[in-house]
């Protein structure tokens, strides 16, 4: 097997060569845009191996691959971890820590509360003998993944189980990496009511939560955050579960005009930055000594991360930060609330500079789980309505299917199906 850790970063020995264009971008992008190719290649192989050594294996597989990935060597019995563990992680942490995780979990709370008192219900109508309607109900069970590798990500535990418990889906697993299994997340599993939690991440997570194995039971949905290979994973899996999205690197898109500050809008380009170094930050904005002095702001680190776009209007900087429909879309101008209508594409939108993104990951209450590349063009974030499904009903008065059947017998024999219209005139 592959490492997931370390792929090779090796080209095919044949790859065919783009014919020249007039639109032809440098070589040296050419160059990276096959290195994405093949890596993606790699990983696609790589987790189709591991997915499939957990559906066939299950837990020797499992336990195979926390010690080869995280190097850590656990009987499948250690996997989950004791709810009294959680507890008392959340009695034992600092106060000021306690203080900061309820204080989010009580806002998440409140925004998805307010959400679901807004979500559509169960409903029925009735008219010539005919009933129809749909059915509201949670989901059954639900994995979140909180991710590991660079940070410990409290906040995730937050954003993705709290909506689901407020939606009421009875159960509710969490899988994390063990070696990033900290206090504050334990906590965070703690406040959100959280049913199982396993040491299990990376890959194996996302194969254990839709496969299952003698000791862990599937979900029926898969949430939340992850890396190349986690984001593949869940692309593999769905199907056998549902997911809610294929997130890809973070995003940032700034609008400004003249009334937004520097430190503003060098704060938020910086922030998303630090996620990851595939992360992406750009402002939009009419004024090119904002650019300017934001571009001479950044961090030099940082700086490769980000793109100072100049326009002529604002009509141009939305029409341009629809079409990248960011993650986040930040509105640096005067009178924020007045351009929300212009705004087509968005996982989630912060209306003026005092509204950094950081509010929205930790402390506002919507999800911070969102969609990215460019996908707001066509999704939405994790909410509420996330785990509720829509089950049709009707049903016909025998009055109603006299008049109904010779409609239906003449629309299935157009169809060539002349069983389901000997199903309605048999009746």
């Amino acid at each position: 097997m592959v490492s997931l850790r370390h792929p090779p970063h090796r080209r095919p020995a044949r790859f065919p060569n783009p014919q020249p264009h007039h639109h032809r971008r440098p070589l040296k992008t050419e160059v990276e845009a096959i290195d994405i190719w093949y890596n993606w290649l790699v990983i696609k192989q790589d987790v189709e191996t591991i997915l499939e050594s957990v559906r066939s294996r299950g837990n020797r597989a499992v336990r195979e691959a926390l010690l080869k990935f995280d190097g850590v060597d656990l009987d499948p019995e250690q996997w989950l971890v004791p709810q009294s563990q959680a507890r008392r992680a959340l009695n034992s942490i600092p106060k000021e820590n306690r203080r900061f995780l309820e204080a989010s979990a009580e806002r998440v709370l409140a925004f998805h509360r307010a959400e679901k008192r807004r979500a559509p219900r169960s409903w029925r109508e009735q008219k010539s003998g005919v009933t129809w309607g749909q059915e509201i109900r949670p989901l059954e069970s639900v994995g979140c993944y909180v991710p590991g590798g660079r940070f410990s990500y409290p906040s995730t535990v937050l954003m993705t189980a709290l909506p689901a418990r407020v939606a009421g889906v009875p159960r509710v697993v969490l899988c994390t990496p063990p070696k990033h299994l900290s206090p504050e997340v334990l906590a965070a599993a703690a406040l959100a009511g959280v049913d199982e939690i396993y040491r299990i991440g990376g890959v194996v997570a996302i194969g254990v939560m839709a496969f299952g194995t003698k000791t862990v039971q599937p979900v029926d949905f898969i949430v939340g955050p992850g890396g190349a290979w986690v984001t593949e994973a869940k692309r593999q899996v769905f199907g056998t579960v549902g997911i809610d999205m294929l997130a890809g690197p973070s995003e940032i898109v700034i609008v400004a005009d003249a009334s937004a500050t520097v430190q503003a809008v060098v704060s938020d380009l910086m922030a998303q930055a630090e996620h990851d170094p595939l992360a992406r930050s750009t402002v939009v904005s009419t004024e090119e000594n904002l650019l300017a002095k934001a571009r001479q702001s950044v961090a030099p680190a940082l700086r490769s991360q980000c793109r100072f776009e100049r326009v002529s209007t604002l009509d141009d900087a939305f029409s341009l930060a629809n079409r990248l429909a960011p993650e986040h879309l930040s509105l640096m101008v005067k009178n924020p609330q007045k351009y929300l209508k212009k705004v087509r594409g968005a996982g989630a939108v912060f209306l003026g500079s005092a509204s950094p993104v950081a509010v929205g990951d930790y402390w506002v209450g919507p999800s911070h789980v969102l969609p990215t590349a460019r996908t707001a063009r066509f999704s939405s974030g994790l909410s509420v309505q996330t785990f509720l499904k829509r089950t049709s009903v009707m049903g016909l008065s025998p009055k109603a299917l006299e008049g109904a059947t010779p409609s239906v017998e003449r629309f299935a024999r157009a169809e060539g199906l002349e069983r389901h219209a000997e199903s309605v005139r048999k009746r």
